[in-house]
């Protein structure tokens, strides 16, 4: 009796039950892009629709909405999309749209962005935080040179899984030849842009073949996973690819006994006792504590934003990294970079820019060195104007050291934006790629840095002597103390 009770309580045991897969708590951020007409705002809300992501009043409005769009009698998924009243008039995509959605696996948040050649700009914001990018293509059409723009772009922001949507497969047959020829030929120009993670799935968008369902069926030649299997397996891109980084945004002093830095940090992790060094001044100091606004953490990773208190007084201001002491980003004046021009003005060699990182922004000389060529992929020599949507390796000369990481290891320390000091317009978004050792092709136009006191700047400054070299000079406002103290050292 006895064995037969312990048997019998033994089949009853929770742990005898078949184990759910584990979910991974990690989003994945993901960009549809490609050029207009592919598919893209289709696509998502096909993968809303059946993933149980459209709420009952969302769905009765969509088959409202739709009227006959199609000879399937089926809703017009891109509506989920196209929130804009210009978007739904045109039936393009115009500004970037977010949305969520989640299987049992894991959560997505997905961004549709636009195909049109003018909205490459918003495009390309889509792309900067993304994990993973969904290109699609007309699978009537093939590769077009929008769709290189957008791979181009994608690579350049350090995405490194793309996936191949090879669209509307129905309205060539299900052509299984074509397919392959298309798969091949992207591959192809992915590889030139150091993109090898590819996975080519045939699939359409407006029947759900191969989405989330799968297009067996309709393709028993392909025997590949779906858009979700394949989302589902993705990776998150790691914050932790250098060691700890926190630009500083704010230096907090509410009252005499306080001091603390504050920052999100973009990189690494940090924990009391740490050893520190402050850039560019090179000041190096220990973590005292982490303050976050309700209480005091033991340690703190990418992401987090919080107050750091040191154990020393140190001179630190808003445009300052505190970083690890082993694996310190690149500090210099020259560095190499890639970017893409997003005005009509283009940018203009020679012309001196701002340039924002983080919170610190600085003067900046850009010198165009070559550009892609979207018609075969290629880089050409090119050191004139970089036209709107042109992309672009350039030379960066700085007035003042610059503290940057190569984008590939770490998107927040690695990236920049270029302002138009004349109009104050956003005019290019760029990635750096490594610091410059050689710094004599920089130029021979020199600049003028002054310390000097607060009061006598303002008088050297609106005087007749200075009136028409005002951009050739920096000047330091100091106290009378640094002012002093500068002198002697010159001294």
């Amino acid at each position: 009796m006895a064995s037969h009770n312990e048997t019998t309580s033994a089949t009853i045991l929770p742990f005898a039950e078949p184990v759910k897969a584990v979910r991974d708590t990690r989003p994945l951020r993901l960009i549809t892009c490609g050029s207009v007409d592919d598919g893209k705002s289709t696509l998502i809300g096909r993968l809303l629709w059946d993933t149980k992501a459209v709420k009952e009043d969302q769905a009765a409005t969509l088959r409202r909405d739709s009227g006959k769009q199609n000879d399937l009698g089926l809703p017009d998924f891109a509506l989920l999309l196209d929130g804009l009243q210009a978007e739904r008039e045109q039936g393009i995509t115009i500004d970037v749209a977010y949305r969520y959605f989640s299987t049992e696996k894991r959560a997505f948040i997905v961004a549709d962005t636009p195909g049109h050649e003018q909205y490459t700009r918003n495009m390309a914001t889509g792309a900067s935080t993304a994990d993973l990018a969904i290109l699609l293509i007309d699978a009537r059409v093939g590769i077009l040179e929008q769709t290189r723009r957008h791979a181009t772009i994608a690579a350049l922001m350090g995405i490194k899984q793309f996936v191949l949507a090879i669209n509307k497969i129905d309205l060539t047959n299900y052509d299984k030849a074509g397919f392959e020829l298309i798969a091949h030929d992207f591959r192809e120009f992915a590889l030139s842009l150091g993109v090898k993670q590819i996975t080519a799935i045939p699939m359409s968008a407006l029947k759900g073949e191969n989405v989330v369902l799968s297009g067996h069926a309709a393709m028993p030649w392909y025997d590949g996973p779906t858009l979700v299997e394949t989302l589902e397996l993705a990776t998150v891109r790691s914050s932790q690819t250098v060691g700890f980084r926190m630009p500083v945004q704010r230096v907090s002093r509410p009252g005499e006994s306080f001091r603390g830095y504050q920052g999100t940090i973009a990189g690494g992790s940090v924990k009391p006792g740490d050893s520190v060094v402050i850039l560019p001044s090179g000041t190096v100091a220990n973590v005292k504590q982490i303050v976050t606004f309700d209480l005091v953490r033991n340690a703190a990773v990418a992401g987090d934003a919080v107050t750091l208190v040191l154990d020393r007084q140190v001179d630190i201001s808003r445009g300052d990294v505190i970083s690890s002491i082993d694996g310190q980003p690149h500090a210099g004046i020259a560095f190499d970079a890639q970017l893409v021009a997003l005005q009509p003005g283009g940018i203009e060699p020679n012309k001196r820019y701002w340039l924002k990182s983080g919170s610190r922004r600085q003067r900046v000389t850009v010198e165009p060195v070559s550009q892609l060529d979207l018609k075969n992929g290629k880089w050409q020599d090119h050191s004139t104007a970089l036209a709107m949507n042109a992309i672009g390796k350039v030379h960066l000369a700085f007035d003042e050291t610059a503290i940057f990481d190569p984008y590939e290891l770490n998107r927040a320390t690695g990236s920049f934006i270029l302002i138009d000091p004349d109009t104050n317009n956003t005019v290019a978004g760029g990635m750096i790629v490594s610091k410059r050792s050689d710094v004599s092709t920089l130029g021979s136009n020199e600049r003028v840095i002054l310390s000097l006191p607060a009061d006598l700047a303002e008088k050297l400054l609106s005087s007749e002597l200075f009136a028409n070299r005002r951009d050739d000079i920096d000047v330091r406002r100091t106290n009378a103390t640094t002012a002093n103290r500068i002198i002697n050292d010159l001294s």
